[in-house]
């Protein structure tokens, strides 16, 4: 009979754990996620070429980024950041493969509302330029090949208690969740004038288990994936300029 009721209360304590997870993932709109650069660079693979096409040879350079920050990235220890307060923001750039799903049209809706969202936070903290100068760092940005989400099943795996149960679980052993869409991006920022690499950084996000955007349009994670660079680029660049960032 003890047995039982203790069977009973470590059940429901471990129930109760199980909820509490859950409910914090639903508070994230998007999660990490490894990008095949980071596998490829684990098991001592080449490199993507979309990587290598467009970071070239210094993608070599890459390595595991920080705790909460790019899943890889570089940063030239040799920067004077204080000497740049300017900067060149280029057109974000779509690399996929030949037979990807995604169509023009998104790639240009998608590329369009990464420039904007990256202008509109860039120029919170740095004067925006369009032309090459001293003190001017140029950002080149690359969003890869991005994954839909699956609206309606997504919301159904998020409200239906026994359907998020299993989508968690599916998480914990794949890394991502059912029916959430992603994107990958890649960025490096140059010296404007000499061209010299001043860092780069490759990172990934797929869809958390909030319904924000995500429930409703296909492009909801990839659009709070780039939501999440655009806020995250300017911070990091704030701070490698030792400015205080919220």
């Amino acid at each position: 009979m003890m047995n039982s009721v203790r069977n009973r209360m470590l059940a429901g304590v471990a129930a109760a754990a199980l909820a509490a997870a859950l409910l914090a993932s639903g508070c994230s709109t998007t999660v990490e996620s490894q990008p095949s650069a980071a596998k490829a660079l684990q098991s001592g693979g080449p490199l993507p070429s979309a990587v290598t096409g467009f970071l070239g040879p210094d993608a070599s350079k890459l390595a595991p980024g920080p705790e909460g920050g790019a899943a890889l990235a570089w940063i030239n220890p040799n920067v004077q950041w204080a000497s740049y307060t300017k900067i060149q923001l280029m057109p974000v750039e779509f690399w996929a493969a030949a037979d990807s799903k995604v169509s023009q049209a998104d790639q240009a809706v998608l590329t369009e509302y990464f420039y904007n969202a990256l202008q509109t936070n860039l120029s919170k903290s740095f004067t925006l330029v369009d032309q090459p100068g001293p003190g001017v760092m140029t950002l080149h940005v690359a969003l890869m090949d991005a994954t839909t989400a699956v609206p309606g099943l997504r919301t159904v795996s998020v409200i239906v208690p026994q359907a998020r149960v299993l989508n968690m679980a599916q998480s914990l052993a794949t890394d991502s969740y059912a029916f959430v869409g992603s994107a990958e991006a890649e960025m490096k920022v140059t010296d404007s004038v000499s061209g010299e690499l001043l860092a780069e950084a490759v990172d990934q996000r797929a869809g958390g288990m909030g319904l924000k955007s995500a429930a409703s349009f296909k492009w909801g994670d990839a659009q709070n994936a780039m939501d999440y660079w655009a806020q995250k680029i300017p911070n990091r660049l704030s701070q490698l300029q030792g400015k205080t960032t919220n």
